[in-house]
């Protein structure tokens, strides 16, 4: 539910991958029935892509084009809740050793990902298959890894040893991730109209959670789905990066801001690889919107919230039927 994520992203060809404990490695010519979403969940053809907008960093440091930038994230933010940064900082070599690293632990032997099977939200690794393989009625077709990651030197110990370079590239792109989420909050409170600074310690010391995804080849993608629609908690993806608000952000904004449904499709060709950079304030800290955006005009809209509520939270409901967001909403 953090206010921020980063998503690398890079499409490639491949085979498909074994999802475990439920996708095999056996060439599939039609989806497994667990897999098959209801009518009304499954993609539908006639939906587009919205053209997302594109804001150039490099502009942050021009004085007379600042104020420019500035408000073009302002209403990317109030009007699709994503946009995309160019010349942000990170180089394409961490990001292509990023996603590489990721395509190496996929192409692991199944038994050797197995060793980092898990349904415990908890834990600070864990590798699974589609939400939660143990509590899902219906699975979306990916498989998954996941991790903390700030400070690096904290987490890096729990990382995978295989590949042998995952811990290096990954930790690489996680470092620069996070240096690059502080500036864009900055950027984010500054045009919500609240000092660039506010929360500058608690974001520098906030949770980083790398969900590593992976989207094998689907035989019929249109009977399924990789993630279904869904807001994410905490807010960036590939030679580009994607930028998306996530609940702790409307909560912060006082609703100005608005964490926005998505979701992950799959394809019959390609093998998909995604990293999101998901962050929020420390574990247990509470996000409560800016007393500067409440007042008469704008009541009070959303009870505080911590990104420690989110595993139970998993845990204990159908995320395709409830949103974490609406449990924090205030009824007026």
């Amino acid at each position: 539910m953090g206010p921020l994520h980063l998503f690398l992203r890079q499409k490639t060809f491949f085979k498909a991958l074994p999802a475990a404990p439920a996708l095999t490695e056996e060439e599939l010519t039609c989806v497994p029935k667990r897999y098959i979403l209801p009518p009304s969940l499954r993609p539908n053809g006639a939906e587009y892509n919205t053209c997302l907008p594109i804001v150039d960093l490099s502009y942050l440091q021009h004085p007379l084009l600042r104020p420019q930038i500035i408000q073009e994230v302002h209403l990317a933010c109030k009007k699709f809740g994503f946009f995309q940064v160019v010349n942000h900082g990170i180089p394409i070599s961490v990001m292509k050793d990023t996603i590489d690293a990721a395509s190496e632990f996929f192409n692991l032997p199944t038994e050797e990902k197995r060793n980092l099977l898990s349904s415990n939200v908890h834990d600070p690794v864990r590798y699974g298959t589609s939400l939660n393989h143990v509590k899902d009625k219906v699975y979306f077709w990916r498989d998954f890894l996941k991790h903390y990651a700030n400070p690096t030197s904290t987490w890096l110990d729990f990382w995978p040893s295989n590949p042998t370079g995952y811990k290096k590239k990954m930790g690489n792109y996680t470092v620069a991730a996070q240096k690059l989420q502080e500036e864009l909050m900055e950027v984010i409170f500054e045009s919500l109209g609240l000092n660039s600074n506010y929360l500058h310690e608690d974001i520098a010391e906030g949770s980083q959670v790398m969900a590593v995804n992976c989207y094998p080849a689907c035989p019929e993608p249109d009977l399924t789905l990789g993630l279904p629609p869904h807001t994410d908690y905490v807010a960036f993806s590939s030679t580009h990066l994607i930028v998306q608000l996530g609940d702790q952000m409307e909560v912060l904004s006082n609703g100005r801001y608005k964490s926005v449904l998505h979701r992950a499709t799959v394809n019959s060709e390609k093998k998909h690889i995604s990293i999101a950079s998901l962050h929020s304030l420390a574990l247990g800290k509470k996000v409560r919107a800016a007393s500067e955006l409440v007042n008469e005009q704008h009541i009070l809209s959303y009870k505080e919230g911590s990104f420690s509520d989110i595993p139970d939270f998993i845990s204990g409901e159908d995320i395709v039927e409830a949103k974490y967001i609406d449990k924090l909403k205030i009824n007026s």
